[in-house]
């Protein structure tokens, strides 16, 4: 269905996900994945979504029927990408252009030669046919209802060798009724000064509405798109984080929140910008690659503050150390706890937490050398929030909480000679007055352990079969022997509501994941809102 956009047509933000981003090696997206994601792009409000290309394969052929059929856009109208007619042929009667137009989509992409070398070598065609080719397939789906965008590959590297030729290619799609001629910087070669100058001659010379599809190569894809912008380019090519072929494309978020916060274009419908966030985890998600923890905006570490001399200012004025507030682009700051942490990061992490420490000088003193001495032995507190938040309430609170206390625990394996293992883990505590003895099998000790503690408590505390262990990481920090070296574990669990890190710290690695596993229930129980042990 086609979207009804709240903004004008000034200026456009152009997706290229699905087409472009899904060239990065790695992703392999379905005809359901492409779906989810045109949906969170629509969701964020951008103004076209290219698709893939229609007729090439069987794949963008069923997403375009079914993205037509299945998805309300609200924001967004879906673009079908092609190239233009083959050379010698009529574009009335090419299978290719005929794809196009059978796909249904009323937004159309060609991709056009503007490199003279290209022409020649890769089209083996004359510079005059593929001019042709141009204009005869823009004028062709003008005449059909179409709108025509028209991408000129390699542009910069054409302009370069030959900028006369490339300047006619832009002006032959204009005025054959291309709405936006775009200028493709293909091998990601450009730097931003270069960008806006060949953008600025290109704009005076042909009178073209110019946009800009940037690759990443140099670093420099969302410098190059913004300098483009200045330069008077009104149409932008991006992808969700970033991704695409070889380092990738122009990433969608940097570039749209620059526009809408230090230019003060509105490109996005009313309150969408919040949802950045959101939406950008989400895609993460459905082409199965970890969200990058420290890209700009969106990133988890993007407002996240380490050291104490920032700490001590953002307690003042969390504008002194942030360019941005967090919550504009639906991210929120975090401070983090570490071996570097002062009094002001303590204070504002106790804050964060909603643990009031009253002003109480000597009880953040003794919090700041607490964490300082346990990072020392090994920890890492800025990497386990739910960790830190024990030990603050223990120290608080002058006593640790406390569900259960352990009386023992061992686990066992065992090789056998048919070359299969057995795991098998015994855990002896005492909870609500009751000594319990538990025993169970895994798949390795640490799981092992992880279901004997799960057995000997879930009748006590059944708030303990939500949660599940989501991720284990185990690191060997510097030891003076070989294998007598320090075992660090971190440990990620769910409750299905949220997700939080504990960290165990010795000198083998079960008795450190018992550590952090005895955090992970204490946390997840605290979490529940059950009463801890008096």
């Amino acid at each position: 269905m086609t979207a009804t956009s709240e903004l004008d047509d000034s200026f456009h933000v152009f997706d290229t996900t699905l087409r472009d981003g899904a060239q990065r090696e790695g992703i392999n997206l379905t005809v359901a994945d492409k779906l989810a994601i045109a949906r969170h792009l629509d969701d964020f409000g951008v103004g076209f979504i290219e698709g893939g290309w229609p007729g090439a394969n069987p794949r963008d052929t069923e997403f375009f029927a079914r993205a037509q059929q299945e998805i309300d856009f609200r924001h967004a109208q879906l673009v079908a990408f092609g190239s233009t007619r083959r050379a010698g042929a009529n574009a009335a009667e090419d299978h290719q252009v005929k794809a196009l137009l059978e796909s249904g989509a009323q937004v159309i992409t060609l991709v056009a030669k503007s490199h003279d070398r290209h022409v020649e070598l890769a089209l083996r065609t004359t510079l005059d046919e593929n001019l042709a080719m141009v204009a005869d397939t823009v004028s062709h789906l003008k005449a059909q209802g179409r709108r025509v965008f028209v991408d000129c590959e390699h542009f910069f590297d054409g302009y370069r060798a030959n900028p006369e030729y490339a300047k006619s290619v832009v002006r032959t799609a204009s005025e054959a009724g291309a709405d936006v001629v775009v200028l493709c910087d293909t091998n990601g070669g450009m730097l931003p000064a270069q960008i806006q100058a060949v953008v600025a001659t290109v704009l005076a010379d042909t009178g073209a509405r110019l946009g800009i599809h940037a690759q990443d190569d140099t670093g420099c894809a969302v410098a190059n798109t913004l300098a483009a912008v200045d330069a008077g380019a009104t149409h932008v090519q991006c992808t969700a984080n970033g991704y695409g072929e070889r380092v990738g494309n122009a990433n969608l978020f940097p570039v749209v929140a620059a526009l809408e916060l230090k230019y003060g274009k509105q490109v996005l419908p009313e309150g969408r910008l919040r949802e950045m966030t959101r939406i950008s985890h989400a895609i993460a998600e459905v082409v199965n690659l970890t969200p990058s923890t420290h890209q700009p905006y969106v990133g988890v570490s993007a407002f996240a503050h380490k050291a104490g001399l920032h700490a001590s200012a953002i307690k003042v004025d969390p504008d002194l150390y942030q360019h941005i507030d967090p919550e504009l682009v639906g991210n929120t700051m975090r401070m983090l706890v570490s071996d570097m942490a002062g009094r002001a990061s303590i204070e504002l992490k106790g804050k964060e937490l909603g643990i009031d420490l009253g002003g109480d000088r000597e009880l953040v003193g003794r919090v700041v050398e607490r964490v300082k001495e346990r990072e020392l032995a090994g920890y890492t507190y800025e990497a386990a929030d739910a960790s830190f938040e024990l030990l603050l309430r223990a120290e608080a609170e002058g006593r640790p909480l406390k569900y259960f206390e352990v009386e023992s625990w061992r686990a066992i394996t065992e090789d056998r000679p048919d070359g299969s293992h057995a795991n098998e883990a015994t855990v002896k505590l005492w909870a609500k007055g009751e000594r319990i003895v538990a025993t169970a099998e895994g798949n390795g000790p640490v799981n092992a352990l992880d279901r004997s503690l799960r057995v000997a408590l879930e009748k006590i505390y059944p708030e303990l079969a939500k949660l599940d262990l989501v991720d284990y990481k185990v690191r060997i920090l510097e030891g003076v022997h070989g294998t007598q070296s320090t075992t660090r574990v971190l440990i990620s669990t769910s409750d299905g509501t949220g997700e939080w890190a504990t960290v165990g710290v010795a000198e083998n690695v079960i008795a450190a994941s018992w550590q952090a596993l005895e955090d992970a229930y204490t946390y997840g129980l605290l979490r529940a809102g059950v009463a801890p042990a008096k």
